[in-house]
């Protein structure tokens, strides 16, 4: 983010974990984020079936990851506002809409 400080609208990176809350604009005008978060399960282990990820944890064995496909999900996300003429972001705020942090009551 530092190095682009500046030179682009905004560096938003994922690596499908939990969001990060190092959101902000940066002196320049970049936006930034380090982790978005993910989109999709909510009560796994890094949207995988926590039963496998815990068998890998504790045994060390190679085992088959999957996602659920039944359960409570969520969504992960950030809204920027740009200004149309400096490309520069005004505002930065991270979405994380789950059971515990709905959108609408």
């Amino acid at each position: 983010g530092w190095y682009l400080d500046g030179r682009v609208s905004a560096v938003v990176g994922t690596h499908t974990h939990v969001q990060t809350a190092d959101s902000r604009v940066l002196p320049n005008g970049t936006g930034y984020l380090t982790d978005v978060g993910m989109t999709g399960p909510y009560d796994g282990i890094l949207g995988m079936e926590r039963e496998a990820v815990i068998t890998k944890f504790l045994t060390s064995l190679p085992v088959r990851f999957e996602v659920p496909k039944t359960g409570r999900t969520q969504l992960s996300g950030v809204y920027m506002e740009l200004d149309r003429k400096t490309g520069k972001c005004k505002k930065l705020e991270r979405i994380l809409i789950n059971e515990d942090n709905p959108w609408y009551s």
